[in-house]
């Protein structure tokens, strides 16, 4: 594994990361075949872990703790918190209150006495970012953090971030965690030339586009047994997202390696990423992921997937939880 800077924290981190949202929960709950993967993971170079304690109701956590146990001081831990799945708002989100309860929840799970990269899961539009930023700094003098970043950010509200730690005196956010996929190209548009111009690190996630680019056989994904219209050639998104996908595929295939091989190393290649998290959910997916960690793209390879999705474009649909209330509640822009 080749390793890189996380941002200005002085931490490296292999420039492939493994995230853990199919261990436990809806995916992979063999748990000693689970703790084999993590340990196959540390083995090939992988240094960076992240999880959440959304991801399986906090069961995420527990598995990664206690496959970890003996080789801490080999990974870097990252988790996310402010998303379990609860209606009660003082149960989630950013507030200094639910702060301090979530990040020792987390250290419990995780059997650790400290988290290596604390990570907001969401923009939370309920509370100001002074009030988070204030108990999230108060979380890293203490010693229970090293270093905090966010998830799925906008561009203007990682500027307000930065912009309130500067001016109030608190530690900053060094690290975004976006979603990044040859079918989802938006954030290259504002989110990381903003990353970059404030020295963040940068962790994407779903490389695969939820499937799509596996090279797989997607009637046999995990998700389309969840939701079976994922994948379905008659709906005329998703008929467009198949011809993109063939012809990626050929792009692959001209350059002699697979598309999930294309598709880690597009995300890579970036200047702005750090790190691609890769989320595999059986033993044959992370070798397979592992061995994706070596491919190297061309100028022609790139100068090819641009012509077939336009940089900054958006073939798939926005991450779920992303919109302000001034959109989805009603009574926000209706007298």
């Amino acid at each position: 594994m080749n390793s890189r800077y996380l941002g200005a924290t002085g931490i490296s981190v292999s420039d492939t990361a493994l995230g853990t949202m199919n261990f436990g929960g809806f995916g992979n709950t063999d748990r000693a075949e689970v703790a084999r993967m993590i340990h196959t993971a540390i083995d090939a170079g992988i240094s960076l872990i992240d999880t959440a304690d959304r991801y399986g109701d906090g069961e995420s956590e527990r598995i990664v703790g206690e496959a970890i146990r003996g080789r801490r001081d080999e990974v870097v831990l990252a988790t996310k918190f402010g998303l379990p799945d609860t209606p009660d708002a003082n149960r989630r989100g950013a507030s200094p209150r639910w702060i301090r309860r979530a990040v020792e929840a987390s250290l419990q799970r995780l059997g650790t006495d400290h988290i290596d990269l604390y990570q907001l899961h969401r923009y939370d539009w309920n509370t100001g970012l002074d009030e988070t930023l204030g108990a999230l700094s108060d979380l890293k003098s203490a010693g229970l953090i090293r270093a905090f970043g966010h998830s799925m950010f906008p561009a203007e509200k990682i500027v307000e971030a930065q912009w309130i730690a500067d001016r109030r005196g608190h530690a900053r956010f060094v690290t975004e965690q976006a979603r990044y996929s040859l079918l989802n190209r938006r954030v290259e548009t504002s989110v990381l030339p903003t990353a970059r111009r404030y020295g963040m690190g940068v962790l994407t996630f779903s490389p695969l586009a939820n499937g799509w680019l596996s090279g797989r056989d997607l009637s046999e994904n995990s998700r389309a047994r969840l939701s079976p219209g994922m994948f379905d050639r008659a709906d005329p998104a998703n008929a467009r997202r198949w011809r993109i996908v063939e012809q990626l595929k050929d792009v692959a295939s001209r350059a002699g390696m697979t598309l999930p091989h294309l598709a880690t190393a597009f995300v890579r290649v970036h200047p702005a990423v750090t790190a691609v998290i890769v989320g595999p959910r059986t033993p044959a997916q992370l070798d397979d992921l592992i061995v994706a960690a070596q491919t190297t793209l061309t100028a022609d390879v790139l100068d090819a997937v641009d012509a077939i999705v336009t940089p900054g474009s958006e073939t798939l649909p926005a991450d779920y939880l992303t919109d302000p209330p001034s959109l989805t509640d009603p009574t926000q822009r209706r007298r």
